[in-house]
């Protein structure tokens, strides 16, 4: 529910209103149910439950694998964004201008879908909408944590409210047995409390928009590995008769500034060279977003009353989707080990029970930090030695089962479970 003025006591603040702490929030609601402990959630944009008509091009978009599809079912999830999302029934994956490829398929894997897309409007709209109408969570927004400080028993927050409202600056002191921080990458609460975070830079840029091709995607997701880096497109739903997919093209970050600069006639030419005419023709591009990219992994994810779940504990390169995807097996593993601690009468923040969580959830975040970083360094290179590599490895995903198993669990979603 919706609140301007918060209690002075919470079991849990979620500092972000974003895909990672709504879904944590509403996860933990439903899992326990009746046994829920006081949630507040403090999200500083301000939200709407209700979603505008979004211009074509304008939205960016989310991959969701199998795995995570599976999460939002068991949250009874699924119905509501069911409507919303196009099915990946295939995906292939190329090296441009080499010789190597593979195809995956949802036949193969005897699944419904290899995966699914979703613009991130539709699933913020779902996630708002849902917290809005859940009595166990409390949704002050817009809001931020000026102020944090460690307790023997959780931490002490300083909330400042903001926005156009009557009580616009007034302040809040709310106390919390555990802080989980999800506001992204850039986290003022990390560098508050001196948690520091080992940071690679790929020298990469991503160029996100929504293109529109002369064919039907044909719910195919393509993986088009190129000298600067990989290219994703990503099927959509069709809007006012254009066959829509979403972009993710990395470039070197020496180039993004010139190609962000470049009129829809170029940008479009250059864009067919890198990913071919697989589509047809592109006929019309949207809003471009452009983001440095790097790997950023926090050497601390817990603290006594803290725990950081999201970009902000671990941000990957965008290639083969696994950011999102991996923060829902975190928020999954979390709530599970949450709902122990509360029937078990233990405090949710102690460091024995994140510890736990730590514990579980190691080897699925280190897998999925070495699949992408590795994918990212062997297939954005002339080096001989790894197109030789990756000539290999295409042939490998082609031939060789095991190997073929592996990447698509890895890419589903399942490396948690496997």
């Amino acid at each position: 529910m919706n609140i301007t003025t918060p209690d002075n006591d919470y079991e849990i603040v979620v500092v972000g209103g974003g895909m990672v702490g709504a879904s944590f929030a509403y996860a933990l609601s439903q899992v326990l149910g009746e046994n829920c402990p006081s949630i507040l959630v403090v999200e500083a944009a301000a939200l709407e439950t209700e979603k505008s008509q979004q211009p074509s091009f304008d939205a960016r978009s989310t991959a969701l694998s199998f795995g995570s599809r599976q999460i939002f079912e068991a949250l009874d999830l699924w119905p509501d964004l069911n409507p919303l999302v196009t099915a990946i029934h295939e995906i292939q994956v190329s090296d441009k201008g080499r010789f190597g490829s593979t195809q995956l398929t949802r036949e193969e894997l005897k699944v419904e879908a290899l995966g699914y897309v979703i613009e991130n409007a539709d699933l913020g709209s779902v996630l708002n909408e849902k917290l809005s109408d859940c009595d166990q969570i409390a949704l002050l927004a817009p809001a931020s944590i000026e102020q944090i400080t460690p307790r023997p028993e959780g931490m002490d927050l300083s909330i400042e409210l903001k926005g156009e409202s009557d009580v616009q600056g007034k302040s809040f002191a709310v106390s919390a047995s555990l802080v989980v921080l999800a506001e992204g990458g850039r986290s003022s609460i990390c560098q508050q409390l001196g948690i520091e975070q080992n940071k690679e830079k790929y020298q990469q840029h991503a160029i996100i928009t929504n293109i529109a091709f002369e064919k039907p995607h044909q719910n195919i997701a393509f993986e088009r590995f190129t000298e600067h880096g990989p290219l994703a497109v990503l099927p959509l739903r069709t809007f006012e008769g254009e066959n829509r997919c979403s972009l993710v093209w990395t470039t070197a970050e020496t180039d993004s500034e010139g190609f962000m600069e470049l009129g829809e006639s170029e940008l479009l030419t250059n864009l067919q060279s890198s990913f071919g005419n697989r589509l047809g023709k592109l006929v019309s591009i949207g809003q471009k977003f452009c983001f440095p990219l790097s790997l950023s992994i926090a050497k601390e994810q817990i603290r006594p009353g803290l725990v950081l779940l999201g970009n902000v504990a671990h941000t990957l390169h965008p290639v083969a989707g696994q950011g999102l995807n991996l923060a829902l097996r975190d928020i999954d593993a979390l709530v599970k080990i949450l709902d122990s601690a509360r029937k078990n009468q233990q405090s949710l923040g102690s460091m024995q029970i994140l510890q736990s969580y730590v514990d579980t959830q190691e080897f699925d975040q280190q897998k999925a930090i070495r699949f992408t970083d590795s994918l990212t360094k062997l297939f954005s290179s002339n080096n001989p030695a790894k197109v030789a590599t990756r000539k290999f490895g295409l042939l490998s995903l082609e031939l060789i089962p095991a190997v073929r198993k592996a990447f698509t669990e890895q890419a589903m979603g399942f490396s948690g479970k496997v």
